[in-house]
């Protein structure tokens, strides 16, 4: 399999990024594929970040391992399907080396040859919330984003095979920063979505699951994904990927360990995706709640503490819709006035918030809101500047897997030479979840257990039902017309 050439550190002279913050930005607002950007890091210091300056900075303090397993099941290792560890960086780097378990004690029934551990989804703002001249280190301004730093970012820590389910995100797009080891990207374009058997269950706001695993499919039951087109590529430090707006994800860690950070940048199409959320996640709480508490499956992502309540729910309804007009208005407003087209309201520090108890509908009008969101407008470029610093990540051959998104994959050269010259959302909870077990058995049978229903069972379940009902199309419909009623 091919592998990207890892980036050798600019010569003397040659010390000058390839694009101006302000081309960056119009770059980021006018792609419509995922592509690599190469030469726009180098003088940031976060590329020293890697596990072991990080376990120094932090200190002892211990952070919490998603654990899953190595081995190759057709069904998604989601995380209500791991176990989970507190430990310090020092530990899980002693684990990952093979040192005894006096050293690495939190890991010690874990076999680093057998599974892996992922520190995934760390808001930086909170783990160095002591440190916060270390928010400097990342440089988003460099992309064209005023102010954007650490603050607003999210570290990644992986031994590996740790992976991240196939998903999409409901709000912003991506920019994601590799610092040490290397991770593998497979990506889907939005037209890919019923080819990717989408799924609400398990929940978690903002993320849209796939019943497939796209590294070692199911075709028997998800037969559709045969015409999935995947887009592979290895990201090496150094690099900063850019994930489109809905473009489905699975990354997996392909060293020993891997560092990455990244930041959701949000988009105008954001307003309306609250409000889906927001009908989602209502109709989801509802219905699961609704059921026999005696076989209720684990539908709730560890992420959310618990589902809440249908009045909270349908506050938050109303919030999203009354700020999705607001902004309407506003847009109508700005468009008349063309002075105001480059404002850009207060970033939020989250891709997603957890929804407060105290949230009023009122809450949600004002585009300062805690959450916050950024209105970004860029003028569209006519062509994408392709070429040795800007990668595009190109399909893969069809010819390449008779699954349809097979394992073979293009690096950055073959890439160029096929196109030279050419919120309202929730945060991570580190509150103690249900699932958090050091129990290797325990992990071990949830994993070996396949998520789809038992052949011989005919009985339409609740949750197939939900993946009809909140399917993406059918929730954008009914957000259209909801809308719709509160216009006339």
């Amino acid at each position: 399999m091919a592998e990207a050439a890892a980036l050798d550190p600019p010569l003397p002279g040659e010390d000058v990024k390839p694009f101006t913050p302000e081309k960056a930005k119009e770059i980021v607002m006018s792609l419509q594929q995922p592509a690599v950007f190469c030469n726009m890091v180098f003088n940031w210091p976060v590329l020293h970040w890697n596990a072991k300056y990080l376990s120094e900075v932090l200190d002892g303090r211990t952070i919490r391992f998603r654990m899953g397993m190595k081995k190759r099941d057709t069904a998604p290792q989601f995380e209500t399907k791991c176990s989970y560890v507190e430990a310090t960086l020092e530990e899980f780097l002693a684990w990952t080396s093979g040192q005894p378990t006096s050293v690495s004690r939190p890991f010690s029934c874990y076999d680093s040859s057998k599974y892996w551990a992922y520190a995934d989804y760390k808001y930086i703002a909170r783990i160095f919330e002591d440190k916060t001249e270390i928010f400097k280190d990342i440089m988003w301004s460099d992309f064209g984003f005023p102010g954007r730093n650490g603050k607003e970012s999210t570290l990644w820590i992986g031994s590996a095979g740790a992976n991240t389910p196939c998903h999409l995100d409901s709000y912003g797009c991506n920019l994601v920063l590799q610092i040490q080891g290397r991770k593998r990207w497979h990506l889907f374009p939005p037209s890919n979505t019923t080819f990717l058997y989408p799924t609400r269950i398990p929940y978690e706001e903002s993320s849209i699951f796939s019943k497939v695993n796209v590294v070692n499919p199911d075709l028997r039951h998800y037969p559709q994904f045969r015409k999935a087109q995947a887009h592979v590529v290895t990201l090496n430090p150094g690099q900063v990927l850019f994930v489109p707006r809905h473009w489905w994800h699975y990354v997996e860690s392909i060293d020993p360990i891997t560092v990455s950070i990244n930041s959701w940048i949000e988009l105008d199409a954001d307003h309306k995706a609250r409000v889906e959320e927001a009908i989602t996640r209502t109709l989801v709480c509802a219905i699961k709640s609704a059921e026999n508490p005696s076989h209720v499956d684990a539908w709730l992502n560890p992420t959310e503490v618990e589902a809440t309540s249908h009045e909270i729910n349908l506050q938050y309804l109303n919030g999203a819709i009354s700020a999705y007009l607001e902004y309407q208005t506003v847009t109508v407003s700005e468009d008349r006035d063309p002075s105001t087209h480059d404002t850009e309201k207060e970033a939020s520090s989250c891709k997603r918030r957890k929804i407060q108890v105290n949230t009023k509908p009122e809450d949600y009008k004002s585009g300062t809101h805690e959450a916050g969101f950024t209105v970004v407008k860029a003028k569209k470029l006519e062509k994408i500047p392709f070429g040795v610093h800007l990668i595009p990540v190109l399909p893969q051959s069809q010819e390449a897997s008779s699954g349809g998104a097979g394992a073979v994959e293009s690096d950055s050269r073959d890439l160029l030479s096929e196109n030279e010259g050419g919120h309202f959302g929730k945060s991570r909870c580190t509150g103690k979840q249900s699932v958090m077990s050091n129990d290797c058995e325990t992990l071990a049978d949830q994993t070996d257990s396949d998520s789809t229903a038992n052949p011989s069972q005919m009985a339409i379940s609740t949750n197939d039902l939900l993946d009809c009902l909140v399917n993406p199309q059918i929730i954008s419909l009914v957000a259209g017309l909801l809308l719709e009623r509160e216009r006339v």
